[in-house]
């Protein structure tokens, strides 16, 4: 807290809940986690198809498996960031309790994380998905 605001808090008390009027540039904002989870899920997916799909076949069939110690800890580092930013949005109220468990399972399978990119989006657009149309 600033010196400034607590002594304007102090002079003149706490300003009033409902002062804040709430702005377009305000409510994105609330909406920047799911924007970055979106990209969190196709960076996780990319990796993940990138390892099971080219690094484990050479290094199982090609006998070259520095194609998996390179990938390994750069596709670990994109799942935990999009563990991370989901533990986030959803601490932030952003997603439900369902909603985050079926995304943090949907990063299980390898193409899984392109729909969840398209879920976010549609999401921070304000276009309805199929769920929640129904």
């Amino acid at each position: 807290m600033s010196t400034d605001r607590w002594r304007n808090e102090w002079l003149y008390g706490p300003e009033p809940i409902g002062s804040v009027v709430p702005t377009i540039e305000s409510e994105q904002a609330d909406l920047k986690p799911l924007q970055w989870l979106g990209i969190a899920a196709i960076a996780e997916a990319t990796t993940l198809l990138l390892l099971v799909g080219v690094a484990v076949p050479l290094k199982h069939l090609g006998d070259w498996p520095l194609a998996v110690r390179v990938l390994g800890p750069v596709h670990g580092f994109t799942f935990v960031a999009y563990l991370w930013l989901l533990l986030r949005s959803l601490g932030a109220g952003l997603l439900s309790r369902s909603e985050a468990a079926r995304l943090a399972a949907s990063a299980f399978v390898p193409v899984a994380g392109y729909l969840t990119a398209r879920f976010l989006t549609r999401r921070v657009s304000g276009r309805p998905d199929r769920e929640s149309a129904r």
